[in-house]
């Protein structure tokens, strides 16, 4: 049997009402859907990059003259 929340428990339990409405609950993952793509293909171009100046590093004893 549930126990009665008082009249300060009943104003909170109708404040909050609106947090288990559908179109608010896991929005974050909707809101911006190419989110999660957009990072791995950044850090696939970091590595790459990464990997490219290593590969591809000027030899230390050239001179630019």
């Amino acid at each position: 049997m549930a126990k009665p929340l008082g009249p300060t428990g009943e104003f909170f339990r109708r404040r909050d009402e609106w947090r288990k409405h559908p179109m608010v609950g896991n929005q974050v993952r909707h809101a911006l859907p190419g989110l999660g793509t957009a990072l791995v293909a950044f850090g696939i171009y970091l590595v790459g990059e990464a990997i490219y100046n290593r590969v591809h590093r000027p030899d230390p004893h050239s001179s630019n003259h």
